[in-house]
């Protein structure tokens, strides 16, 4: 499916209005069934499906691995999938938007939702980076986010280590687009422990606590973190790095990850 579409409008410039064909985002909702039963309805960008929602089951706890699956059925003009799992999921896992204000051994007491605290994990990576490393991997992400350039419109993220980006992805919900990362992930097996995440907009609790159900032990972005994404991040021992910029950069939290040349 396209993830993007032309769209005429009207552009005012430089005191004149022009009548210009431009390119926007496709917003696209899908609906996820496990076992027949309804379990969420993500609104995406209608591209790298099935890494969205095997990301998205594996960061909510649904499954541990790309084995836990027994069927998977996607209807991409549609807007369904129905899988099947070899196990049952337990009635209260279709609660994991249930809002608290809890604590959790060893974890933050600053999670939102109930399944945060039970899928969020404290990072165990001794991955480390170097500045130019830094500054490279955020340049990697921005010069391969073509959507971003036609229309503005998706946030984008990638997977990464010293040597380099592993992966790619973009869409128009944050959320999504980690999930995207993950779930090519999970699909090829591949470790994320000594991964680094990178992002283009700005590090949200929301984000950290995402990042670190995926597992990663740094996190970086372009822009500015939250006062709760940083509380996060030290509970969590996650390496928070904001304002990714040419050559200059904030780190925030457990800054022995990021070492001298």
């Amino acid at each position: 499916m396209e993830i993007t579409t032309e769209r005429k409008i009207v552009r005012y410039q430089s005191g004149q209005f022009s009548n210009i064909d431009d390119m926007v985002a496709e917003e696209f909702p899908l609906t996820v069934y496990i076992n027949d039963i309804e379990f969420v309805t993500l609104v995406c960008s209608p591209d790298h499906l099935e890494e969205l929602i095997i990301g998205f089951l594996a960061s909510e706890g649904a499954i541990r691995s790309y084995s836990d699956i027994k069927s998977f059925n996607l209807d991409d003009r549609g807007g369904f999938c129905h899988i099947k799992l070899h196990k049952s999921i337990p009635t209260d896992h279709f609660q994991y938007s249930k809002r608290i204000l809890g604590s959790c051994c060893g974890k933050s007491r600053q999670f939102y939702f109930q399944n945060d605290v039970d899928t969020a994990k404290v990072s165990m990576s001794k991955t480390t980076l170097t500045p130019e490393q830094v500054s490279r991997l955020m340049i990697e992400m921005q010069t391969t986010s073509t959507i971003f350039k036609e229309t503005g419109g998706i946030h984008n993220a990638s997977l990464g280590d010293p040597d380099g980006t592993v992966v790619h992805r973009g869409d128009i919900g944050r959320h999504n687009a980690l999930d995207k990362l993950y779930g090519y992930c999970v699909q090829n097996n591949i470790s994320v422990r000594d991964k680094v995440l990178v992002f283009s907009g700005r590090i949200s609790s929301e984000v950290l606590t995402k990042a670190a159900k995926i597992g990663v032990g740094i996190v970086l972005s372009k822009s500015a973190p939250t006062d709760l994404a940083i509380g996060l991040a030290h509970d969590l021992n996650i390496t928070a790095v904001g304002f990714v910029r040419g050559e200059s950069f904030n780190v925030y939290t457990h800054p022995w990850r990021i070492t001298e040349d």
